[in-house]
């Protein structure tokens, strides 16, 4: 209720901050929507939720009123984007992964052959992590590992700290695999979403040759960082890995089913079709064929779905109303864009330690896109920090998972994260600066 009476008596910005009638309602909106994501007094996609409502019988009036076009189509086409599609591609893609233990068969598969080395384990648990994230949710593998895993850490000395090198390549792996593509994360869809309404393509194949080759090197001084924090010393890991059968019938048309939907992303730049149809034909085909069941469908992460949405929806208002341009106005671009892009990559990475990286992107990226300058660099860097984040266990999912088992505390995630993080940091300025340029 006290939200409700803040919204409506709302008309002192007007005067207090020079700012216009749907500028002004566009603050309110904004400021309610972040505090609510911030606090989750209310689950995410009820607040996604409002703000449709909200902007569609309030914001849309007063854009009338002001003679700016505007239909509340605007605000509704947001729930079902192309990015939206694509999105729930790639859950049913991960829901059939797991289903049939593809997933979990190619992760117990990988660890079985790396031997008993505990460097070699160690880099096969973070490279498993990171690959499986770049096409499932990252939290379902995370917990998928941490099952695969917790026996093999158990049966580690207690004289050694390696057990928190393993415990922490889980988390962190599956937070940087979350770069490598479209679907990993959230924010990397909300940027494409983004730059595609300025006329910017960003295919599924760009992205990936873009963001790829950080992921690999991010990874690279993950291994190198917790061997280094937690050396294994001189101990060898038994490995308890149970043995599979040959894949079955089913298993294999899954493979196929994946292996067809990713070469389908990958050339959709080329073919013409989007990736958001592509998508959408994955449903159709996997639950058409009844690979997977009416309650799986119920499954799919509808709240990320109506978060995205709702993001969207919440950056359309903020464009129409003109409230970006007004706060990027407010941005001194007389600096150079170095400057620009240092601050608000290091304003996502503060925001995205505390609070949910798709509400960091839906709040900053509408911002960035309104700068009159380097938009590609700036989208893109944000979406990458908003997933980059991980030095509290409340900064992502995996790190809550990782958290909950037991196996490390909150000291050894902020001293390990807090490197990994500023070293993402680095690399994603880096990228974004000198590498990105060269695709666009």
């Amino acid at each position: 209720m006290s939200i409700l009476i803040i919204v409506y008596q709302a008309h002192w910005l007007e005067q207090f901050l020079g700012v216009t009638r749907p500028e002004e309602i566009s603050i309110v909106i904004l400021l309610v929507t972040a505090v609510l994501w911030i606090t989750e007094a209310l689950p995410l996609y009820i607040t996604s939720l409002g703000v449709l409502f909200i902007q569609v019988i309030w914001l849309l009036p007063a854009l009338h009123s002001s003679g700016i076009e505007a239909y509340k189509e605007d605000f509704l086409i947001s729930f079902f984007s192309d990015i939206t599609l694509l999105f729930m591609g790639g859950f049913v893609l991960a829901a059939l992964l797991n289903k049939y233990g593809v997933s979990r068969i190619m992760a117990r598969t990988i660890i079985e052959k790396t031997g008993n080395s505990p460097s070699q384990v160690l880099l096969s648990v973070i490279l498993i992590s990171s690959i499986l994230s770049m096409w499932m949710s990252n939290t379902a593998t995370a917990a998928m590992m941490f099952a695969i895993m917790s026996p093999i850490v158990m049966g580690l000395p207690d004289t050694t700290k390696f057990s928190k090198a393993l415990a922490l390549a889980i988390p962190f792996g599956c937070n940087l695999g979350g770069l490598g593509t479209p679907i990993g994360t959230p924010p990397n869809a909300i940027a494409m979403e983004y730059l595609q309404q300025i006329g910017i393509e960003l295919t599924f194949a760009k992205w990936m040759i873009i963001a790829v080759p950080l992921m690999l090197i991010l990874l690279f001084f993950l291994w190198k960082i917790l061997l280094r924090v937690y050396p294994p010393g001189d101990i060898k890991i038994e490995m308890e890995v149970e043995k599979y059968h040959s894949l079955k019938k089913r298993q294999y048309l899954v493979i196929g089913i994946f292996l067809l939907t990713v070469l389908g992303w990958l050339t959709s730049g080329s073919t013409g079709i989007s990736t958001g149809m592509i998508g959408l034909f994955l449903v159709i085909i996997v639950f058409g064929a009844r690979l997977l069941e009416t309650q799986d469908f119920k499954n799919i992460s509808w709240d990320i779905l109506f978060m995205l949405g709702g993001g969207l929806c919440l950056g359309m208002g903020l464009k129409l109303s003109g409230l970006t341009d007004t706060i990027a106005a407010l941005i001194p671009v007389e600096h150079s864009l170095w400057v620009v892009l240092v601050f608000l990559v290091l304003v996502a990475a503060v925001m995205t330690t505390f609070m949910s990286n798709t509400a960091t992107a839906n709040l900053l990226i509408p911002i960035a896109i309104a700068l009159p300058h380097g938009e590609i660099i700036l989208v893109v860097a944000i979406s990458m920090m908003c997933s980059s984040s991980m030095a509290l266990p409340i900064s992502t999912p995996p790190n809550a998972i990782a958290f909950g088992s037991g196996f490390l505390g909150t000291k050894e995630m902020l001293s390990s994260g807090l490197i990994v993080t500023a070293l993402a940091l680095i690399g994603i300025l880096i990228t974004c600066a000198f590498y990105l340029p060269l695709f666009f």
